[in-house]
């Protein structure tokens, strides 16, 4: 049996370790595999056999490690059944036929059915399909469909109200607390601020932040233990309980001393509390490109029936060959065919070209992309999660949820970070009660050690960067497959650029015409008598000739008698006069003289042109010379690559004096050319056992091959789905443009990713040293390095993860507008 890949978002986890408490649990359920939980995106991802670990046992399970996976409720109308055992049918329909279903309760008597699933992997649509697979008939009570963006939102949305409420009530508690406390300690109230009962005001104070602001930090501790692991929430605990638990004591045996400590455990809640709110938005803004490109699908259609009468149905309801009406301005709403009408349609959201695309009757249209000034019905050819927005969606999201190969050292690191904070917490405590004899002043170091540690700002350095960088590229029409792929692609040193329909177009142009003869017509006429001939041809040539013939104003008039010789050319009678077109050596076969064409056809033929032969009975009329053209940015996009440091390659099927005058044309210098479909791969091998890094760029299926042999595949978006299945990076707007432009973006990623580990260890190792106290013999140095105190430790911490997040989200703001400059050059 199959396994289907779930992606599953997962609220409540703090920090790294809560996601790799989670990972272990799910990987140790019968029935699922390869078990993958992000931090940083939220969401879990995994492989299961259904029969033995159903969806709704795994969403148990992640609520019994303490989580919460946030689901939709559909209500559906069933038609149709006529006993117990059709409600047992339409059940098990819904709840083996569609992955994403969680709960499914069918009611025979009011034919209604209660569906529970996880936005994302289902949706009505899906829901209604496998209701009427099963033989039924079914729809929905509601118009509107929740989709994961709507219902993640929601819960999202219900986090942050809880979590801004606790900060304000450890707000309003905390900053009188401390402002009182501090006063005191400086002298600058009076005698009364020392009476036992001012104490007995901080405790009261301190209270409501230690246990309700403070609250989710018990809670996630206690998960977190009893998962049999520790995570952030166990830091804060301990140490804020520690100085609230100590001043207690003072509060009710005096004779333990007389300082109390509440204000350090409230403001270490209040602030740490605040940090966490706003790494909450600012990492919710690093995911701003999945949300935006959810926002692109309207909610509705407007539908037309067999009379064309218009109705809006919910999007949900559309089927594949409904024909729906998109007025201008509207969105399209799914994959569709044109069937009336001419718009221009911007596109940008697929390709990241901001230029609409001129389309009428015939053209495909994306679902998502803007209708412009024309009124156009279109036939869905696609709906759901076949369309092409929803394949985005899904590649950027198994980017984003992907782990860089850097990440298993972080994984690794983070999984002993916090029992070994809890040790040299003790330790720091442990050895300055010794040293100093003052347990009071040692508690203070133990707790600003246990405040200070941040794991959080490691297990978002890596994750945070990878959303941005992916998001980024989907809003540049650049799809990263992988992780893998983003962070390699900065790597490569070789780009292998194959020429037919990636250099060039793929359609071969008229580029030279050549009167010949006794009777030698003008150019004009030479290309009306061959357009003639052709008239109606599906063969490229053919079509090659009757564009340029359009494009001059030519009128190639009705051929008669049209005859074509297989592999050879063809002929026709144009105004009654025999006409031939195809090879000069099969024109000279039929007795046509090609003296005078030799020096001109072998000068084309040198170029690597395509040359045919036209002839007027057996009088020559000239020659015709065609080439494969390179598009219009190839040439710039292969400066900017060797700019960047990198060779480019030219690999091509083609012969040599044709590779060559291309590559001539867009400034490559290497040329492998005549190699065939299967040697292009063993020519990526070759280039890689030179100890080069190589990325191959294509769009064929006979390039597949060596996409995927490549350390990284770009695939052209508009070539073949073989090819784009076998590369890690797709190029939706289908320009070479796109290929420098992924690199450097992948350069940028990789950066990002280094300076955020660089600072969160940076962080670690050099702040939890001057918590613990390293610095208190440096009598030279500020006080408050060489006493630091846990409040300003837990601003410390805060900052840290804020920071990285901070960080990675400025590559949500790159813009490629400059050429690359010497420091953009290769790294490995």
């Amino acid at each position: 049996m199959s396994e289907p890949e779930l992606r599953i978002p997962v609220r409540g986890m703090s920090c790294a370790n809560c996601a790799a408490t989670l990972e272990r649990i799910l990987r140790g359920e019968p029935g699922v595999r390869e078990v993958r939980v992000d931090f940083a995106s939220e969401q879990a991802v995994l492989r299961h056999n259904p029969a033995t670990a159903s969806l709704e046992r795994i969403v148990g399970k992640v609520a019994e490690a303490g989580y919460a996976v946030p689901t939709a409720r559909a209500e559906l109308r069933i038609s149709g059944m006529s006993c117990a055992n059709c409600r047992a049918a339409v059940e098990r329909a819904l709840l083996h036929r569609v992955p994403g279903v969680v709960r499914a309760a069918v009611n025979f008597a009011t034919e209604q059915a209660t569906v529970e699933y996880v936005p994302g992997l289902a949706s009505t649509a899906e829901l209604l399909r496998a209701v009427e697979e099963a033989g039924y008939r079914a729809e929905p009570l509601s118009a509107e469909d929740p989709g994961a963006e709507d219902v993640e939102a929601a819960a999202q949305r219900r986090e942050t109200v809880e979590q801004l409420r606790q900060f304000a009530v450890g707000a309003v508690c905390a900053l009188p607390l401390f402002l009182l406390s501090m006063g005191r300690d400086f002298g600058w109230t009076g005698a009364w601020s020392h009476a036992p009962w001012v104490n007995v005001l901080f405790w009261a104070l301190a209270t409501p932040v230690q246990f309700y602001t403070g609250l989710g930090y018990y809670r996630g501790g206690w998960v977190s233990l009893r998962n049999r692991s520790a995570n952030m929430d166990v830091l804060v605990a301990l140490g804020s309980t520690t100085a609230y638990a100590y001043s207690v004591a003072v509060v009710l045996l005096p004779g333990l001393g007389g300082h109390v400590y509440f204000e350090t455990s409230a403001v270490i809640l209040t602030l740490i509390k605040l940090g966490k709110l706003l790494e909450a938005r600012t990492k919710g803004r690093t995911g701003g490109a999945i949300r935006r490109l959810l926002g692109l699908r309207p909610r509705t259609a407007v539908r037309l029936d067999e009379r064309g009468r218009e109705e809006t149905v919910p999007l949900a309801a559309v089927r594949v060959g409904d024909r729906l009406l998109v007025r201008p301005g509207e969105r399209i709403p799914v994959d569709g065919v044109i069937l009336e009408g001419h718009s221009a349609v911007d596109e940008s959201m697929l390709t990241g070209e901001p230029i609409p695309a001129d389309k009428g009757p015939g053209d495909r249209v994306v679902g998502g992309s803007v209708n412009g000034e024309g009124l156009i019905t279109l036939k869905a050819t696609a709906v759901g999660q076949a369309t092409v927005l929803a394949q985005i969606i899904r590649l950027v999201q198994e980017a984003q949820g992907g782990r860089a190969p850097i990440q298993a050292l972080v994984d690794r690191v983070s999984a002993v970070f916090v029992p070994a904070i809890v040790a040299a917490a003790l330790a720091a405590f442990a050895l300055w009660w010794a040293l100093e004899g003052d347990p009071v002043a040692a508690m203070i170091r133990m707790v600003a050690v246990l405040v200070i540690a941040c794991p959080c700002a490691l297990g978002l350095a890596t994750p945070t960067a990878i959303m941005a960088g992916t998001g980024k590229g989907a809003e540049l029409g650049i799809l990263f497959r992988s992780s893998e792929s983003l962070e390699a692609a900065g790597s490569l040193t070789t780009v292998v650029l194959d020429k037919t329909g990636t250099v060039t177009t793929g359609k071969p142009a008229v580029a030279d015409l050549v009167p010949l003869g006794p009777e030698a017509p003008s150019a004009e006429e030479l290309l009306r008598l061959a357009a003639a001939v052709e008239k109606g041809s599906e063969h490229p040539i053919g079509r090659a000739l009757l564009a340029a013939a359009r494009e001059r104003g030519a009128d190639p008039g009705v051929p008669a008698e049209f005859r074509a010789v297989r592999g050879r050319g063809a002929e026709a009678r144009v105004a009654g006069e025999l006409v031939r077109l195809g090879k000069p050596a099969w024109l000279a076969a039929e007795g046509v003289d090609l003296a005078e064409a030799a020096a001109p056809l072998a000068r084309l033929q040198a170029e690597g042109k395509t040359v045919v032969a036209v002839a007027r009975g057996r009088r020559l009329a000239g020659l015709i010379a065609l080439e494969d053209r390179p598009k219009e940015d190839s040439a710039a996009a292969v400066a900017r690559l060797q700019a960047m440091g990198m060779e480019t390659v030219l690999l091509t099927g083609d012969t040599e004096a044709t590779a060559h005058a291309i590559a001539a044309r867009v400034g490559i210098a290497r040329v492998f050319a005549e190699i065939p479909p299967e040697g292009k791969a063993r020519v990526v091998e070759r280039l890689q056992a030179e100890g080069r890094r190589v990325g191959m760029v294509g769009d064929g299926i006979n390039d597949a091959p060596a996409l995927a042999r490549a350390d990284v595949g770009f695939a052209i978006g508009t070539g073949t789905d073989v090819a784009i299945e076998s590369a890690g990076v797709i190029l939706a707007a289908g320009s070479l443009q796109a290929v420098p432009r992924a690199i450097l973006l992948s350069r940028r990623t990789r950066r990002t990713i280094r300076q955020n580990l660089l600072w969160a260890f940076g962080y670690n190792v050099l702040l939890v040293p001057v918590a613990a106290g390293v610095l208190h013999p440096f009598a030279g140095l500020p006080v408050f390095l060489r006493e630091l105190h846990p409040i300003l430790a837990a601003g410390a911490m805060s900052l840290s993860s804020l920071s990285v997040v901070a960080n990675s989200l400025r590559l949500s703001r790159w813009k490629d507008e400059k050429p690359p400059l010497d420091t953009e050059a290769r790294r490995p």
